[in-house]
């Protein structure tokens, strides 16, 4: 909903929220997920513009909420309310008017250091108690400055300033979060300096209903803390495509040539652009996957891309499509050739009859409204299309990753027999039970497969963590290789077993890796685990959505029975053991247990 992306209108946001919600709710492919908000001052308007921004993402949310300023008590003592809601996701609203300790001017150094030690026990205490009680996902503020400033400038500086004081609880809040894969930090530091402190800190709110920012500020934390939870439940964006004239650089190529272009440091306009391109070039190594989508001559495309002060050059790309093609079009073909979704895409483009074409034809596509060229970053960067909450060796590889796949796909076309190109692969497999290595990236994995995915279940981390301490469960993870590198975890199945039955939770793959046989390999590996825990029969789901069409046929290819359908498509499946037929010949499995 493009209300619902930076640059918002708030005041539109904040009037017509239930009008949004409403519309919301119709969305198809809704996750449910439990959010516990622990509020050190009032949250209820915060809970409602999150649940529209969290909505728009796919993600509904069903909410406890504390009372007024009863979040340490809810995290510390008993709560059956909280206890039996059993959250998916903690946050805890806290800001600098929950700090009760805060140093003065009369204070030694040793005072100070109790009163930093003290206020972040209270905290330390919080989370360790949450964590106990539900081995579950926590987001925490940080602190904000105070909108003022006893000591001037030396407030920041000083031990006896508040800043100074703030900083440094800031520090060991973020240490703990180094230790802790499950913790994230919701920045209202950053938040409330690139809003304005003044403004922020209304105290209007403050005095009049208890909010701790100004509620205009609202849809700002909002989405702020929408965007965490999105990328934990794996709802990133994953690749750029770009347009060229006057986006990654100034002029036009074909009427003003290569040399004309304004792009690098002679000029001020020059500047702007090779920032914007050093910005992009950025994501790049992060794992973001680069196109291009231009109304262009080809060759006049590679020549602007090959500029002398340009940062991006072809080779940062996956994918060029610089035709005379409609740009909705070239999306399309993009979304199919890298077998992604377009609404996996950001299209970057200064036209806005061409933003309006491309938004219209694909829904959820990331197009963010940019203006003057000194803004790109700006609106690009807070639209928070891709947070960062954990990343694994495979997204920092993820282009070379798609490099490999098209060097695969160029020599497919010099073989005549499909299984003798599969053979030419080499393919080696690593399936195992779960590993504490691998299990922030199958985390990943879970949320990030959408085509491929045949229940459609979403796992946090804290979730994966769960099921790997349980016996009750057969869970394999699929490494591949082949000549060309290492693909990494690429399939992922969990399996509950009941009495001797064995029911199927959870089965994807990378789309990455499809039609190279890993299905069949990974079946075979998963009857012999049945097997050897006196398995009789193993039942397999397909529930069915917008995007897992290319599996609805999975099981009954796997040679399982159909025993039930209902009228929304949703099918039960099941194999007795004894009349597997194991069909792997072409991927030599390695099992290290």
């Amino acid at each position: 909903m493009k209300e619902l992306k930076y640059p918002f209108d708030v005041e539109f946001i904040i009037k017509n929220k239930r009008k949004i919600k409403r519309e919301l709710l119709e969305k198809e492919g809704l996750i449910d997920k439990k959010i516990a908000i622990l509020g050190g001052s009032t949250t209820s308007e915060i809970k409602n513009i999150l649940e529209i921004f969290l909505l728009n993402y796919g993600i509904k949310p069903i909410f406890y909420e504390s009372e007024y300023n009863k979040y340490y008590e809810d995290a510390v003592f008993e709560n059956k309310e909280l206890d039996d809601f059993k959250p998916d996701i903690i946050y805890i609203h806290t800001t600098n008017r929950n700090l009760t300790l805060l140093p003065n001017i009369l204070d030694d150094e040793q005072e100070i250091l109790k009163k930093l030690d003290s206020e972040y026990g209270k905290l330390f205490q919080i989370w360790e108690s949450l964590y106990k009680k539900f081995d579950t996902t926590i987001i925490q503020n940080n602190f904000e400055y105070p909108y003022y400033r006893i000591l001037g400038n030396k407030d920041v500086s000083d031990i006896h300033g508040r800043i100074n004081f703030i900083n440094k609880l800031n520090e060991k809040i973020y240490e703990y979060a180094n230790k802790h894969k499950n913790f994230f930090i919701n920045d209202i530091n950053y938040l409330s300096s690139l809003y304005g402190l003044d403004k922020w800190a209304n105290t209007f709110y403050w005095y009049m209903y208890k909010y701790a920012l100004e509620v205009p500020a609202i849809p700002y934390l909002a989405f702020n803390i929408a965007n965490i939870i999105k990328s934990i439940y794996g709802k990133n964006k994953k690749a750029f495509v770009l347009d060229l004239d006057n986006t990654l650089w100034g002029g036009v190529v074909g009427d003003d040539g290569v040399n004309e272009l304004k792009i690098g440091e002679e000029t001020s306009t020059g500047e702007v652009y090779k920032e914007f391109q050093e910005y992009i070039k950025e994501h790049k190594k992060l794992g973001i996957l680069l196109n291009i989508n231009s109304k262009n001559d080809y060759e006049m495309a590679i020549a602007g891309l090959n500029h002398p002060e340009g940062v991006l050059k072809p080779d940062d790309f996956i994918i060029i499509k610089a035709n005379w093609q409609s740009k909705n079009i070239n999306i399309d073909d993009i979304s199919k050739e890298l077998n992604i979704g377009a609404d996996s895409l950001v299209f970057v483009d200064d036209n806005p009859a061409e933003r309006h074409i491309v938004s219209s034809s694909f829904a959820d596509i990331g197009v963010p409204e940019i203006d003057i060229p000194e803004n790109y970053i700006k609106i690009i960067d807070h639209n928070g299309y891709f947070e960062m909450t954990n990343f694994s060796k495979e997204d920092l590889n993820r282009n070379e990753l798609y490099k490999d796949n098209a060097r695969r796909s160029q020599m497919m076309s010099q073989f005549a027999n499909y299984d003798d190109y599969l053979l030419s692969l080499h393919m080696q497999a690593e399936i195992s039970s779960f590993k504490a290595l691998y299990l922030e990236r199958i985390s990943q994995l879970t949320n990030k497969s959408n085509q491929f995915n045949l229940t459609t279940k979403r796992y946090s981390l804290s979730d994966i963590e769960a099921i790997n301490k349980d016996d009750n469960y057969i869970k394999l993870y699929c490494k591949l290789s082949d000549i060309f590198g290492d693909n990494g975890v690429i399939s992922v199945v969990i399996g509950e077993i009941r009495n001797k039955e064995l029911h199927i939770d959870l089965w994807i793959m990378s789309c990455r890796v499809l039609k190279r046989n890993v299905e069949f390999t990974m079946m075979d590996e998963l009857v012999k685990r049945a097997i050897s825990q006196n398995i009789d029969a193993i039942y397999g789901y397909y529930f069915p959505t917008l995007k897992n069409k290319m599996v609805k046929d999975f099981y009954d290819i796997q040679g399982f029975e159909l025993i039930n359908e209902d009228k929304e498509g949703n099918k039960t499946y099941k194999l007795d053991i004894k009349n597997y037929k194991y069909k792997n010949n072409i991927i030599e499995v390695k099992n290290n247990e």
